[in-house]
């Protein structure tokens, strides 16, 4: 597809201003991985709400961007060669965000990878791991007589906590000094983690001193509390 036009999810959610990158979210933990980068870049954007609780990410429009039915997705009207392109992963999404903007990723070929690979860790990982903890401890899960699966998620939760608290020790952002796409990718599922799915002490989440830091210091950055609430829930 060449322009913005030609997408069908384009036509379901109209383009106030077409010549912006399109944003087709909800401020979930990984729909805000592509709102906040967005607004750390400065790239002109606009956001559309799909609401995922009316199930708006399967309807034919929006399969047709993401056939996996998952949002965020996005479409750049300028993409490569000056074409429009669609893109749906919000891994995928962040490193053509840095890419396209030439900020938060490092312009070392190795700190690249080292920077892609903690932003895997955070996608197989913290994100799958995470969104467990929050069915079994605040969703329908919360109802299940046995509560294995949810010691078995928050266990392995803890353990990844681990894992990102030892990265962070002496450093204040998962690359060292240098904020990046995989604190991007990271900050929201571990704010959720502690405050919507309210497992704070389930995780024993007070323990790890540097991810706690860590939080911090990103929940103090205004694009960041900005992009935590785009696109907003109706």
């Amino acid at each position: 597809m060449s322009t913005l036009a030609d997408f069908p999810v384009a036509r379901r959610w109209p383009a106030t201003h077409p010549d912006r990158i399109q944003l087709y979210s909800l401020n979930t933990p990984n729909g805000v991985k592509a709102s906040i980068m967005l607004e750390e870049t400065g790239l002109p954007y606009e956001a559309h709400l799909v609401d995922i609780m009316k199930d708006e990410s399967h309807l034919p429009e929006f399969l047709a961007l993401n056939p996996n039915g998952k949002i965020p997705a996005m479409i750049d009207p300028d993409g490569p060669d000056g074409k429009a392109l669609g893109l749906f992963e919000s891994g995928a999404i962040l490193m053509y965000l840095a890419e396209k903007s030439g900020k938060f990723m490092p312009s070392d070929a190795a700190g690249r990878w080292e920077t892609i690979q903690w932003v895997f860790f955070q996608m197989a990982s913290i994100g799958p791991m995470f969104g467990q903890v929050g069915f079994f401890n605040k969703f329908a899960g919360k109802a299940y007589e046995d509560k294995r699966p949810l010691q078995r998620y928050a266990t392995e939760s803890q353990r990844l906590l681990g894992v990102l608290d030892g990265r962070l020790d002496g450093r204040d952002w998962i690359m060292g000094a240098d904020y990046s796409i995989a604190d991007i990718a990271t900050l929201g599922w571990v704010n959720n983690l502690i405050t919507f799915y309210e497992a704070r002490e389930l995780v024993q989440f007070d323990r790890f001193a540097n991810v706690a830091a860590w939080l911090e210091r990103g929940l103090a950055r205004p694009a960041v509390q900005r992009g935590l609430a785009i696109p907003a829930r109706g």
